[in-house]
């Protein structure tokens, strides 16, 4: 500690940066880099595996609930009209008179100065193997073909191009159905995507296909080199014991780091912003979670978990276009076709944001049929205030249901960390899964991680203005509120939402009972790209973690399963807040 009080945050990360790799996976992305990089590469979790038979569907998936009920369609209905009576727009099925146009522009192709780059069409990748010679100087590749000509014919068929088999990131995103591939995400809702479709064996060799392609093609780090290199984890609230359990042992015995620690998305994202008491709120792209930070200690009887985010905020923009029969007369499914969704997710980030009007915007939209280049159709897109209202009243979005893993997943979890939580001295224990015969258990590896149950958490089915409410009143000391009211961080890519944060405010502030003594509600500006905040929290919390005693090394991983820990925790948080304010500002 004396050590950090004098030494400059250039010289800390320039030590321990170089050999420190932060991986922050999540269910549509998985941003990872070097603790020395500025901003992590950020890629879709996702890998495309080449298959001899074409699959009936290509993209392999839990079954997903796409069909909307009666009742759903109604409760949507209904929230569209509560949204447009705030927003001060048309009624849903309100027909809006000729005589009112023109409308509100919101953005249009002649003022916004990024169209010529949004408006962008994606291309279908190129999923065969590149030939060798197609880098040879013309001459060279002439000869070749040269001698190419008096040569068999199955010569030739034999020199046929080759399918790549495997295919990462949005490269595998941007396959054409048409193709023998089967699109697989691990992650799903903030949990791994074990379903009777997706085998747990299947999950974790796609887990490892895909980080192991990163640290090779983007970190430049071989599987021969990695003994040298240490990984911080920073995981989802989503997550429980087993799925942090299985992180591990992929980091430690499959892709071979010397030592890993694990810490959580929101205490990262505290240390990330250079804060030490906040309420996080993540909104992801599949789920939105809430978690009260204080002192740099999380506290797990405030977390909350929402099914829904900024994809479903994209699903209910295709909705609510098509509803206005403002979308063109094409073939739009981002269920069979997840190129639609790259398409659907950037109009959203160009165009969507909450303020009250109408808001429309003229742009252009691509079909993007099997096999063919991408057509090009100019329409007018209306109401594009609505969809992200959607986080308010998540009625609106009907997330698609996925299914939880099968009760037997959580079994071996029941001894493994209840029953031995209060626990002073280690034991024996059995796992009834057998992946870890005879491992030792004993003292929780981090004081402030949460006691989670050996069941499925519990999502809770509000909006986020009272998803955080009730998370900062459930800390029931009446300061700590009122300093979490005034320091609520929003992370995530929606968090870049414009008039996200004066919305938050608002409707926080209406959500708080009236017999509350609370008066002010604010919401934090991010010193950092939202998106990142939580991987740069994890950059500073492995760099100034001199004595890694939460540590856990590759050796004890793999032969006792469980680090015994000594229950270290940060009990200098200030100090260690300071310090990460120095950080960032350096």
């Amino acid at each position: 500690m004396d050590y950090l009080k004098t030494v400059v945050p250039s010289q800390l990360t320039a030590e321990r940066g170089p050999n420190l790799v932060v991986i922050n996976p999540g269910s549509a992305n998985i941003r990872i880099g070097l603790a020395t990089h500025d901003t992590p590469f950020n890629i879709p979790h996702c890998i495309a595996r080449y298959t001899s038979q074409v699959p009936k569907k290509n993209v392999q998936d839990q079954m997903l609930n796409s069909q909307i009920t009666t009742v759903q369609h109604m409760e949507r209905e209904k929230a569209y009209d509560i949204i447009a009576s705030l927003l001060k727009i048309p009624f849903l099925d309100e027909e809006v008179a000729n005589n009112s146009f023109p409308r509100k522009m919101g953005r249009v192709d002649g003022y916004n100065p990024h169209n010529s780059k949004k408006e962008t069409a994606f291309t279908w990748t190129d999923v065969y193997e590149q030939e060798p010679n197609s880098s040879l100087p013309l001459g060279v590749a002439n000869e070749s073909l040269d001698q190419h000509e008096g040569s068999s014919s199955n010569e030739l068929i034999s020199s046929k191009p080759k399918f790549r088999q495997f295919i990462f990131g949005e490269e595998a995103l941007r396959i054409s159905p048409t193709e023998s591939y089967c699109l697989r995400r691990p992650i799903r809702r903030g949990h791994l995507n074990i379903s009777q479709h997706y085998p747990m064996q299947q999950v974790f060799e796609d887990l490892h296909a895909i980080w192991d392609w990163i640290l090779i093609e983007k970190l430049h780090i071989p599987l021969n080199q990695r003994n040298m290199y240490s990984a911080i984890l920073v995981v989802p609230e989503t997550f429980d014991n087993r799925e942090i359990k299985e992180m591990l042992t992929l980091v430690l015995r499959d892709l071979r780091f010397s030592s890993a620690v694990v810490h959580q998305e929101g205490l990262a994202a505290v240390f990330g912003n250079g804060l030490s008491t906040a309420c996080v709120v993540n909104i992801g792209a599949q789920v939105t979670s809430v978690i009260c930070v204080e002192d740099g200690v999380a506290l797990p009887t405030t977390e909350k978990t929402l099914p829904f985010g900024g994809e479903d905020i994209s699903r209910c923009l295709l909705w609510t276009q098509r509803h206005h029969q403002t979308w063109p007369q094409i073939r739009t499914d981002i269920l069979t076709k997840p190129i639609d969704l790259l398409m659907l997710n950037r109009l959203k980030e160009t165009y969507c944001e909450i303020k009250e009007g109408e808001l429309d915007a003229v742009t252009v939209v691509h079909s993007y049929e099997d096999g063919l280049p991408a057509g090009s159709h100019k329409t007018r897109l209306t109401a594009l205030n609505v969809p992200p209202m959607g986080l308010f009243y998540p009625l609106l979005l009907v997330p698609d249901v996925y299914p939880p893993p099968p009760r037997s997943w959580f079994h071996d979890y029941e001894d493994m960390l209840e029953d031995t939580w209060h626990l002073d001295f280690p034991r024996r224990s059995d796992i009834s899964d057998g992946l870890y015969p005879g491992m030792n258990v004993g003292l929780p590896m981090w004081d402030n991680y949460p006691v989670f149950t050996a069941r499925p958490k519990k999502e809770e089915k509000v909006g986020i203005a009272e998803a955080i409410t009730s998370s900062i009143l459930s800390t029931g000391r009446i300061d700590l509120q009122r300093k979490l009211f005034c320091s609520i961080q929003l992370i995530g890519g929606v968090g870049l939402t414009s008039g996200l944060v004066p919305a938050v405010e608002e409707r926080v502030l209406h959500a708080i009972p009236s017999n509350e003594a609370i008066d002010t509600v604010e919401v934090l500006q991010s010193r950092t790209n939202p998106i990142f905040v939580s991987w740069k929290g994890g950059v500073i919390l492995g760099i100034l973690d001199f004595g890694r005693d939460a540590w856990i090394h590759r050796e004890d991983w793999i032969r006792n399963g469980i680090h015994i820990g000594n229950g270290r925790k940060y009990k200098d948080s200030y100090f260690l807040q300071a310090q990460a304010m120095c950080y960032i500002n350096s």
